[in-house]
């Protein structure tokens, strides 16, 4: 609840970049497309340290690291330094996205149901983390006005907690463990994901629209906030918005098997389409100039919509990577998706970046809309008769595997 991710941060930290310490929108998105691609640089040598150190002390270096980024980003005087900060905070969740599911997982008793228990776990502490930051998002608005640096104090002293709390955790030895993570199993896993998984066009396309969607929902998590500044919304109602925002996800999140079990082979249409669509609404509402009441309620009910597709969509997709698959072929299917989700997000926002160059953020939204949906349209028409099948509609291939030796 405390660790899934940052508190008092994004709600604010755009105001805080371009208010604060003079960034443009496209810069901006410039350092968080440097921030994803760090991710990826280093996930490798990571999971090697993880393996050296452990899971336990990697956790508490990571919460740590994340306090040091808090802390650049606060004393950060030119670009540059916010870049260092973005290279520090990936550090930081790169360690965490390893460690801390595995040490779940390794914590738990070796049956038959860990694999439920495991998930139930992780999806309670996760819809408890969108209702805490709900309620951190709804006072950082109200904090970043009486001082720009209050938000990101406070985030910062959230890190240490979770820091803390860590201490409390215990490594567990298991050797037998084959959902360990390391880094030659990495290597081996990117190898074998290349060139034996790719063959199956079920896990194909479900890596590379997974990535595409992944990529959308971080773009938009920056240039949200431009919109809204854009439109010159108070920085007090900022809190407000993505505080009823994040509220959304918690409840979305609640109803995601729902979700799947009422749609099921539609669900990533119903999951994706809406997003894109809300994006070249929002961009065509501000474009035609409104009046202020309408625009900021067209604008709100499509950042709902978005919203609420987003906590489905990260669990589920992983759900569904995992279907057919064995514990080893698990790791090697995480590891695939991992890269190219990475590589989707960096080349996305730096795209993003360069087109903030030239056009407002609302123009950037029509483009971003369009550009989507006609993306999604045409994968999801090509993945209608290869993903969401029942088993023995699916070719031998797509489903089945062979083991590394």
């Amino acid at each position: 609840m405390f660790s899934f991710d940052l508190l008092f941060y994004y709600s604010i930290i755009y105001l805080f970049l371009t208010q604060v310490k003079g960034l443009s929108p496209s810069n901006v998105v410039l350092a968080d497309s440097c921030y994803v691609l760090f991710r990826v640089i280093l996930l490798l040598p990571l999971t090697a340290l993880i393996e050296k150190i452990g899971k336990r002390n990697s956790i508490i270096i990571a919460n740590i690291i994340l306090a040091v980024s808090i802390l650049t980003f606060i004393l950060a005087q030119n670009f540059t330094v916010i870049i260092i900060a973005n290279i520090f905070e990936a550090f930081g969740f790169v360690i965490k996205n390893i460690s801390e599911s595995n040490l779940l997982y390794d914590s738990l008793p070796n049956s038959s149901v860990r694999g439920n228990i495991f998930s139930k776990i992780e999806s309670r502490g996760s819809t408890l983390y969108y209702f805490l930051n709900a309620l951190s998002a709804l006072a950082s608005g109200f904090l970043y006005v009486i001082n720009g640096y209050l938000p990101l104090i406070i985030c910062l002293i959230m890190c240490l907690v979770s820091a803390l709390i860590a201490t409390k955790f215990r490594d567990v030895v298991n050797t037998s463990n084959k959902n360990q993570i390391r880094a030659s199993d990495y290597a081996k896993n990117l190898k074998y994901a290349f060139k034996n998984l790719f063959k199956s066009s079920r896990l194909r396309n479900l890596i590379f629209f997974g990535a595409l969607v992944s990529g959308l929902l971080s773009l938009l998590m920056t240039i949200r906030s431009g919109l809204l500044q854009e439109l010159n919304v108070s920085e007090q109602y900022f809190g407000i918005i993505f505080g009823v925002l994040e509220f959304s996800s918690g409840i979305s999140a609640c109803f995601q098997f729902a979700i799947h079990k009422r749609f099921r082979n539609k669900t990533l249409a119903i999951i994706s389409l809406p997003i894109a669509m809300a994006c070249l609404v929002i961009g065509l509402t501000v474009f035609f100039n409104l009046t202020f009441t309408v625009t900021i309620v067209i604008v709100l009910i499509m950042f709902l919509i978005q919203y609420s597709c987003r906590a489905p969509f990260y669990n589920l997709i992983k759900q569904y990577l995992n279907n057919f698959t064995t514990s080893s072929l698990r790791n090697k299917i995480s590891s695939a998706y991992t890269l190219i989700e990475g590589l989707s997000r960096a080349f996305i926002s730096f795209m993003v970046s360069l087109l903030l160059n030239i056009v407002s953020v609302s123009i950037s939204f029509i483009f971003v809309g369009c550009a989507f949906i006609i993306i999604f349209v045409i994968f999801l028409d090509h993945m209608r008769k290869k993903v969401g099948l029942k088993p023995d509609e699916y070719k031998k291939k797509d489903i089945e595997f062979l083991e590394l030796k």
